[in-house]
Parts: C-alpha cells; structure tokens; sequence
C-alpha cells in the first residue's frame, strides 16, 4: 500500500512510523484519534469511520472547512503560493494579520500557509495565543494540492471536533479503536515543549492518559499510544503491552549534539465484556 503524506508539516508527524502503528491497529469499524494533529495515521488506515479531535482550534477549524468547501479552499490556498508571498515582510504582515483576526474562512488560508512558510513546520503559540513561528526562508514552498485534495476525499468519512484528549475519551465505546500521539514526554527537564496550542501537556496528562487508556481497555475499547522510550513511560504504560520501534528518530538539540532516541508503542488490547 503507497503511503499518502499529510498535507501540513508537522513536528513529530508519524509518516516515517506509519508501517509499525499499521502493524499494531487492530481491526474494528471507527477509529478514535484524540490529537490528531498533522492526520498520518488517519491518511493510512481504513477504517470505516473515524473521529478526529485536537485541542488546537485553528487545525480544527482547517479540517472542517477543507472537508465542507474543498474545491473553494484550495483554488484560494493556492494564492498565497507565490514568490511575492513567499517573503519576510509579507510573511510577518500576514501573521499579525492571523493573530488579529477571528474569520474562520480567512484563518484556515492563512494557517495553511503559515504552516508551510513559517520555520520547520512547527505550530507553536504565545501565553496570549498568538501565533509566533518565524519566517522559515524557504527558496520554494511546495503547495500540497494533491494530498489537499486526497484529504478532502477521504474527510467524508470523518467527524473533526476541537476538544481535549479528556473530553474525547468520554465519547469511546466498547469495539472502538483509539490511537494516541500525545506530546512526547521530555528527555530532560529543558526539553518540554508545552506551547503547542497554548496549553501544555504535563507530566500529570501523561499520567492520565495512562489512566484513560487503562480505562477504555477495561470497557472494551483498544488502544494504542506512542511515546518516547522512557523509563518514565515504561512505568506509565506498564500494564500494556510494550514494543520499541524499529524506527529511531534523531531529536536536534543544542548545536552538534544529537540524540537517538527511541520510541515506544503501548498497546492496550480491549478486555472481552462477555464474561
């Protein structure tokens, strides 16, 4: 099966992982994704069904519109695919632009291109929920037309809502499959990224997913999250069933140093409610 890329850039996307989370999904008829971000596993399953949820509004907000109104959307994304556009001043006039406005149509062009000028793909936000990723200098910002477009197509059997990973536990059913990629748990006390949609993602929630996850098993629910390979996630997850992945990713830190770090998948199979 060819593998479809997301049409957003998305720091920690799990294009490169797809194969060993393809391995793991059981089967079953909807799958749950409770932070959905850039959408890669939704892209490579096929499931009947799925519900989509994030805590980040303005990725939401694209999601439903580009599944309502695709062929309007990208016919106006395409626009600010260009040279003049694709420059510093433009960029940061554009983001003051985002920041100031609460037109939902206007916001998803904008994050589109934001996502796809600003530096290394990041989605990050101030205390006052400002958008602040630099210009990202790129010589040709590629325009996503065609996984816009696969997006759209297979959107028709989504439901995209914006809510927390608490609030979308309480919609999961016995049969259902969920797959968490929460923010990963830090490698050092320095190492936290927690600015993503303005809230953060702290050692208590990834104790409670944990606890959600353990949870929905016991009421016949499948589920599985990836994390990074800690012990801290090892004692977490530990009444799962752990794999490592094949896969390591390379996390950039202060200047030459790089660290190989591998990943985790919990997988927690739903208890039978027969007996």
């Amino acid at each position: 099966m060819k593998k479809t890329r997301a049409f957003l850039k998305w720091a920690g996307g799990k294009y490169g992982l797809i194969e060993d989370i393809q391995q793991q999904l059981p089967e079953g008829d909807l799958l749950i994704e409770p932070f959905v971000g850039a959408a890669s596993v939704f892209l490579n399953t096929n499931y009947s069904r799925y519900l989509l949820t994030d805590i980040n509004p303005d990725l939401i907000n694209l999601y439903q519109i580009l599944q309502r109104r695709p062929q309007q959307f990208i016919c106006d994304a395409k626009h600010y695919f260009n040279q003049e556009c694709n420059q510093s001043d433009y960029y940061y006039e554009l983001r003051q632009r985002f920041n100031a406005t609460s037109d939902e149509y206007q916001r998803s062009l904008m994050f589109l291109y934001l996502n796809r000028h600003g530096y290394n793909g990041l989605c990050r936000y101030n205390r006052s929920g400002g958008f602040n990723v630099p210009f990202g200098s790129y010589k040709r910002p590629y325009f996503p037309e065609a996984e816009l477009e696969f997006f759209a197509v297979k959107a028709k059997q989504a439901e995209f809502r914006c809510c927390s990973y608490v609030d979308t536990f309480a919609q999961v059913k016995a049969g259902d499959i969920v797959y968490c990629d929460p923010p990963y748990a830090p490698l050092s006390p320095t190492a936290s990224f927690t600015n993503y949609a303005s809230k953060g993602f702290n050692l208590a929630d990834q104790q409670r997913l944990g606890a959600l996850a353990l949870d929905a098993q016991q009421r016949g629910a499948s589920v599985l999250i990836s994390n990074h390979d800690l012990p801290l996630t090892r004692d977490i997850y530990q009444t799962s069933e752990l794999s490592q992945l094949k896969v390591r990713r390379t996390i950039s830190r202060k200047g030459q140093q790089r660290l190989k770090v591998a990943e985790l998948l919990a997988y927690y199979q739903a208890h039978s409610l027969s007996n």
